[in-house]
């Protein structure tokens, strides 16, 4: 098929006229794949010689695990840098930084560039990527985990997450103890499960409340500043505007504390503002922020953990998904609502 002495499945993904994750579908079993596709990529594995990684063929230990992020600027990617780092030095391995500002990942020839200098893994620190980026990844044919994952992620992909249901759940349950009513929400991207899991806690609290969910109240932005400025501008903009807001993101929290700035309000005695994520950055906001903490350093050194170990899926194919707890840290952002 070619002059490499390994037959990778984007080889085979090429010879087919297929995408790698078509390819990665029919090798793992899965039924949502053309009866025709399916017997032209089995017909290409046949003809090609191509062999699964396994106990007969180890693979080299290269003492590298690739981190996949799309962007640097925001103290939540450094925090995860930092915990995946802790982590690989642990076990005498480095990390590799990619980045879609630089390149691709996912694409041919970076995954030609990958292979020729080989990794023990990649972590996928997925964001606000395609979600084929990590089943592209199959074709390196090493450990590949998910960090903070898109939902409806193969289950064959290991995963590391936060119970940011729980969090979205506590947040709001904290404003309303204060006796705030009218809750305000932006959250994340809404394809991304860990956005829309923190908005249905944020639903569940009011039900628990017996509060009717406005849907006038709740906007998704892009887990950056420029998002939370965006949502608050929408939510106080209302003719009846919340007296609080739970943003999906401490950076959001920060374009919510902006936009509240330019309107003369002040947090929190004209507006509570709670986040999520308890980044460094929320001890020295003024006030300083109220958010949930969700273990980032943690999650990343779990990821490269499960890299370093290999995880193994069980026998209905589905991998290792981890889940971390999360922790409101109450400061001074939120109060009683005015009278």
């Amino acid at each position: 098929m070619n002059s490499r002495s390994r037959v990778t499945i984007a080889d085979i993904a090429e010879q087919a006229g297929v995408s790698v994750p078509t390819v990665s579908k029919v090798l793992n079993g899965r039924a949502d794949v053309a009866v025709a596709t399916r017997e032209r990529v089995q017909q290409v594995v046949a003809e090609s010689g191509y062999r699964r990684r396994g106990a007969s063929a180890p693979r080299r230990r290269t003492g590298l695990v690739d981190v996949v992020l799309d962007r640097l600027d925001s103290f939540w990617a450094m925090e995860v840098l930092r915990g995946a780092e802790t982590e690989a030095r642990r076990t005498d391995r480095q990390i590799v930084l990619n980045t879609s500002e630089n390149d691709e990942p996912g694409s041919r020839a970076w995954l030609d560039r990958l292979a020729g200098r080989g990794t023990d893994g990649v972590v996928v620190v997925v964001g606000d990527q395609d979600p084929d980026t990590a089943a592209t990844l199959v074709a390196l044919d090493v450990p590949v985990v998910l960090l903070d994952p898109v939902g409806g992620t193969d289950p064959s992909f290991a995963t590391v997450g936060a119970t940011n249901w729980a969090g979205g759940l506590s947040a709001v349950e904290h404003l309303l103890s204060l006796g705030h009513h009218r809750i305000g929400v932006v959250s994340g991207p809404p394809r991304l499960s860990s956005s829309q899991q923190r908005v249905d806690g944020y639903r569940a609290a009011l039900r628990r409340a017996e509060i009717a969910v406005d849907e006038d109240l709740i906007r998704y932005g892009d887990f950056l500043v420029g998002g939370g400025r965006r949502g608050a501008v929408d939510l106080l903009d209302l003719t009846d505007p919340p007296t609080a807001i739970f943003a999906g993101s401490d950076m959001q929290a920060v374009g919510v504390y902006q936009e509240a700035a330019r309107r003369g309000l002040r947090i929190p005695d004209d507006l509570s503002v709670t986040g999520f994520d308890d980044i460094a950055l929320c001890e020295y906001l003024r006030p300083t922020l109220t958010t949930v903490r969700q273990p980032l350093a943690r999650m990343a050194a779990e990821a490269v953990r499960l890299v370093v170990e290999e995880p193994r899926t069980d026998a209905d194919g589905t991998a290792p998904r981890l889940e971390l707890a999360t922790d409101l840290v109450v400061r001074a952002s939120t109060a009683p609502p005015r009278a």
